[in-house]
């Protein structure tokens, strides 16, 4: 007869059953939620005194949940925004134990009870015009790795590619002819059709040649593909040097999703309308291209003297600029 007790057995089908087979989420979410577990279990060990194979459902009480948490946060450095992803995962696992364990909802409603940390609404970075500029700048392209370079990061800014979106394309995933266009697999399994600039497609094609259809199109020095970990290294790169000469860039943390925040935001500037950028990103919901909207500071700027206060007269009551955002 099989102990329900045990927690190995329910942590593989969490992670085989739950998230491959019901689920089908993506592999960065499923590796995030590994990572997770990867943590959780060795703490949970020690604190229990118990070897990770004997650990039990109960081993996993709601308190050494709340240590974990303060471990991560003290002892790994973790932000709040990252420890709430851990205590998510948690409350995954102890919510699909307790729909097939009736003998632990007891247990699953008391772990799901430890509360989210109430985080700080963090302004998203972008860079504006000169700081691309200068970005785009920075790669030698009188060497293949700076050509290399420069074609990833304009086509990081013309796509709003995700890093492992850009790290992942393919040669058949491009159309660099008439009306060219990029494909692009994203989250959740979904693709979706962005154009692309001739400047970006000039860029590309020598990317390309002599290459299979299923062949990645961004590789390294060696020839192998690169990874997400490949694209963030050559963004960070480029954008320290060509902080060197833009000190408004020097005190920016510049990332590939800095780049895909950016394309977002002069998207808006230029007129194109939220539920295009939506798509155009690959969000789900329009309420995360909405963040955009509000982070842009030109375009408060000319909405705000877009109101006429030459007739107001002396100490009258200033509405408040947002009102008219």
């Amino acid at each position: 007869m099989r102990n329900h007790s045990l927690l190995g057995p329910w942590v593989r089908r969490f992670l085989l059953e739950y998230l491959v087979a019901e689920r089908n989420l993506a592999r960065n979410t499923q590796a995030s939620y590994r990572d997770t577990l990867t943590l959780l279990l060795p703490f949970v060990s020690h604190q229990a005194a118990v070897s990770i194979e004997r650990l039990a459902v109960h081993d996993v009480s709601p308190d050494k949940v709340r240590g974990f948490l303060d471990y991560i946060e003290r002892e790994r450095g973790y932000g709040v925004v990252t420890r709430n992803q851990r205590l998510s995962t948690i409350h995954s696992l102890a919510s699909f134990i307790g729909m097939r364990s009736p003998e632990h909802l007891d247990w699953c409603s008391q772990v799901r009870s430890v509360p989210f940390k109430k985080s700080v609404k963090t302004v998203i970075g972008y860079l504006d015009k000169p700081e691309v500029e200068a970005l785009l700048r920075a790669p030698d392209r009188r060497t293949p790795l700076g050509s290399r370079d420069h074609a990833l990061l304009l086509f990081l800014y013309n796509s709003g590619a995700r890093a492992d979106e850009a790290a992942s394309l393919r040669v058949s995933n491009l159309q660099l002819g008439t009306s060219a266009s990029v494909r692009i697999l994203g989250k959740g399994a979904k693709w979706r059709v962005c154009p692309l600039w001739p400047v970006t497609v000039a860029a590309l094609r020598p990317f390309i040649v002599a290459k299979g259809a299923d062949d990645q199109v961004f590789c390294g020095r060696t020839g192998e593909p690169l990874t997400r970990f490949g694209v963030h290294r050559i963004v960070v790169a480029c954008a320290t040097a060509a902080a060197q000469g833009v000190a408004s860039m020097q005190t920016k943390r510049i990332s590939p999703h800095t780049m895909r925040h950016t394309t977002a935001v002069h998207l808006l500037r230029a007129g194109v309308d939220i539920n295009t950028i939506r798509a155009w990103l690959g969000h789900v919901s329009l309420d995360t291209t909405h963040i955009y909207a509000e982070v842009d500071l030109d375009m408060k700027a000319k909405a705000l003297t877009s109101v006429d206060i030459t007739d107001l007269p002396t100490g009258a009551r200033v509405v408040s600029a947002t009102s008219f955002l």
